[in-house]
Order: C-alpha cells, then sequence, then structure tokens
C-alpha cells in the first residue's frame, strides 16, 4: 500500500479491507496526515502535495545524478557561459552549476510554486465554504475549519501529480519560462534531457548543451535584470487574481465524494473549477503576461541560436524543436493549466525572436539589451506586428541605460 493519502494514490492502489485492522489503521494514519494542514498554514496542503508528487515519481522513476554527469552538466554551463560572452551584453549570472534529479527539482522550485499557487487555491477553499448553507454553519461551529482543510488537501493532492508530471519532463530550472529556482542557480536534469534526446534521435551531448546555453541565457537575464524576476511573477499573480471559482463545477465534484469510500476521493478532480474572467482587465492582463513570456523566450532563443552558430551539427533540428515545445506545451503543462487555469507557455515566439533579430540588426547587442533597462523600454504586444518600425526607433533609446541593469532601484 502506498505511503500517501487514498485521495491520491497512484494508479491500481487498492481501498482498505475493513476487516483488515492493519489495513484500517494504515487508512486512518493517511486520512489523520492528510486533515494534518490546517488553514493556519496557508489553503494548500504542501506537505502532502510533494509527497504525492515524490510518489508518483517513485512510480514512474528518478534516477541519481552520478559524477559523471555532473560533471558533464557543469562542463555544459561552463562552455555555455563561454559561448554566450560575445552575443550578450549582459555577464553570466550563474553563481552555482547543479545537476539535479526529478525530485531535486520540484524541493528547489516550490517555494515560487506557494507564491503563485496559493491565491488561486484560497478563493477555491473559500468557495468550498460558501457552499455550507449559513444554518449549518452554525451547527457545525469548529469544524468548519474541516472544510477549508479538506479544500487544501484536494488541491494539494491534485497539484502534486502536476509537479510531479512537470519534474519528469522539464530540462533545467528555467525550462518553463518562470524563474522558479533559486537566483544564481543554474540547473539541469540530465534524466530528462537523456529521454528527451532518444526522442529527438540527437546525440545526448548535443541537446544537453543546447538545454545549457538556454539555462545560461535565462540566468543573464533574471540575474543582471533587477526587476524582471518580480516583473514576470507579479503578472501572473495579476492574471490569477482575474481566475473565478466555479461554484456548480466545484458542488458537483464534492458531491461525488462519499467519505466512507476512499475510491470516490481518489476520482474527484479539479479540472474546470477555475475560469479566467472574460473582463477587459482581465484580457489586458493576459496579454502582458504573454508577452512578457514571449520576449523572455524570443531574447533567450536569438541570443542562443547567435551563440551556436555553426557549433552544433544539428543547432537547426534543435532550436525548431525547442520552438515547438515552449510553444505548443507538453502534457504536464496541460494538466497544469486544467488545475490552476493558466497555461505557462508563451506565444508568438516567432515575432518576439523576429523582434529581437531586428533590433540587433539595428542598433547592435549593446543597444538590443539596453532594453532590458526599464520595462517601458520594452516592446508591447504591438510591435511584434512590425519588427523594422520598432527596430527603426531605437534611435531614441540611451544605451547607457545598460549600465544600471546590475543595479537595485535604490542605486539608480
Amino acid at each position: 500500500m502506498p505511503d500517501i493519502p487514498f485521495g491520491f494514490s497512484l494508479p491500481g492502489a487498492q481501498p482498505p479491507d475493513p476487516s483488515d485492522p492493519q489495513q484500517m489503521q494504515q487508512f486512518m494514519a493517511q486520512l489523520q496526515q492528510m486533515f494534518a494542514g490546517g488553514p493556519d498554514n496557508g489553503p494548500v496542503n504542501w506537505d502532502l502535495a510533494r509527497q504525492v508528487a515524490a510518489s508518483q515519481l517513485a512510480g514512474s522513476g528518478d534516477p541519481a545524478v552520478t559524477m559523471y554527469e555532473r560533471h558533464h552538466v557543469e562542463e555544459a554551463l561552463r562552455l555555455a557561459d563561454l559561448w554566450l560572452d560575445p552575443v550578450s551584453a549582459l555577464p553570466s549570472g550563474i553563481r552555482v552549476a547543479a545537476a539535479w534529479n526529478r525530485n531535486e527539482w520540484i524541493f528547489n522550485t516550490l517555494e515560487v510554486w506557494k507564491k503563485l499557487c496559493d491565491p488561486i487555491a484560497g478563493r477555491m477553499v473559500g468557495a468550498m465554504g460558501d457552499l455550507v448553507p449559513d444554518e449549518a454553519k452554525a451547527q457545525l461551529g469548529p469544524m468548519q475549519s474541516m472544510v477549508a482543510t479538506l479544500g487544501g488537501a484536494l488541491f494539494g493532492g491534485q497539484l502534486g501529480q502536476a509537479l510531479g508530471q512537470l519534474a519528469a519532463e522539464v530540462l533545467s530550472a528555467g525550462d518553463i519560462g518562470l524563474p522558479l529556482g533559486p537566483t544564481g542557480t543554474a540547473a539541469l536534469v540530465p534524466a530528462n534531457i537523456k529521454a528527451y534526446g532518444e526522442g529527438l534521435e540527437l546525440p545526448e551531448d548535443q541537446v544537453r548543451l543546447y538545454v545549457a546555453l538556454r539555462e545560461a541565457a535565462h540566468q543573464r537575464l533574471f540575474g543582471h535584470v533587477p526587476w524582471l524576476r518580480a516583473h514576470v511573477l507579479t503578472a501572473v499573480e495579476t492574471y490569477a487574481n482575474g481566475i473565478t471559482v466555479n461554484r456548480e463545477a466545484i458542488e458537483e465534484a464534492m458531491s461525488r465524494v462519499d467519505p466512507s469510500d476512499p475510491e470516490s476521493m481518489q476520482a474527484m478532480a479539479l479540472e474546470g473549477i477555475f475560469t479566467p474572467e472574460d473582463t477587459p482587465q482581465q484580457k489586458a492582463s493576459l496579454a502582458r503576461l504573454e508577452t512578457a513570456l514571449a520576449l523572455i523566450e524570443g531574447w533567450v532563443g536569438h541570443v542562443v541560436d547567435s551563440a551556436v552558430a555553426d557549433r552544433l551539427p544539428s543547432v537547426a533540428s534543435l532550436a525548431e524543436a525547442f520552438r515547438r515545445r515552449r510553444a505548443a506545451g507538453g502534457p504536464a503543462e496541460q494538466t497544469f493549466a486544467a488545475l490552476v487555469g493558466l497555461e505557462l507557455r508563451p506565444r508568438r515566439l516567432r515575432e518576439a525572436g523576429a523582434l529581437w533579430s531586428a533590433v540587433t540588426e539595428q542598433r547592435g547587442i549593446q543597444g538590443r539589451d539596453a532594453l532590458w533597462g526599464h520595462p517601458d523600454l520594452l516592446p508591447t504586444d504591438e510591435d511584434f506586428a512590425d519588427p523594422q518600425v520598432f527596430a527603426q526607433g531605437s534611435s531614441e533609446w540611451d544605451i547607457s541605460e545598460l549600465d544600471d541593469l546590475d543595479k537595485g532601484p535604490e542605486e539608480k
């Protein structure tokens, strides 16, 4: 029997046999753990999320990182930084080079996931509480907290499943475009890179180096543009704040739960509960988020392709594969989108890449990277339509902005 609550068991888990005291004792212990995270600990049972993700990875496999792989990752990131130096005005942002297994990716990114998911989960938990009639609330008394705890456990369990799926696919710390890992830590996931390379039928060392180039480029951007991390995460939070909770969907899902039947908990799904508000403010918020992700990914792709040039035999295949991968999103990203109503993939990648290319031709590397000096200097969604017009307007830019990239707001 898996050591996780039955509501989020691995496929094939069997409910306890009521006639077996040992199984029932295990089941009650699991239920107790499920309800251990009270409302004072936030709307999501993150301990449960971690356990579910770890159990899911245990089922699919999570190979340990060998010293051989760690050495290759460090060498790939070192070489990547050397190749990026001539094509980027931003210096290296790597302070630590790391090779993570899948569980380490979850552990090292969990704090950012908390920041992103807690507000959404809080609204779901609040909506679950609203389903209880006022007269029933008076009768429940202290038991009302169990509703919030149940909501946090349900959300935590299914979020753990989504994170477990993502961990089995991501290639690096910055793979999905958000600054999920610790600042200055460039990390690759060797097991996933190997599997991805096999799927592309390309040499593993070339795939690893290309991923290292992308990771090193992300680190330069987020390491030396001090406002960018908060800008992206705030854009995600602002969009999330406009997501509404479908109370009918919660009510329908809860109606299928039978406390005496653990399998009913296992079958419960939260997909469809969260929907974006169809308002001008929410559309504008989504546009800002998509533009930010596209500009980041477009810049990364542009400088990486410039750095690689003819150095990697498979560069054309790799570049196209990564563009498609980021634009389409994988099954894990789609699961996360269904769970929290947020798609973690940039649109208009090709347009963003063309825009950065046009700017580089017009003003050079220094002028291009000076745009990151302030969010007001960045292209807007409308600028994607005609990159040349935007690039030609670059004569008004002051590339001395680049000198301020490493300074915080208090130093400017």
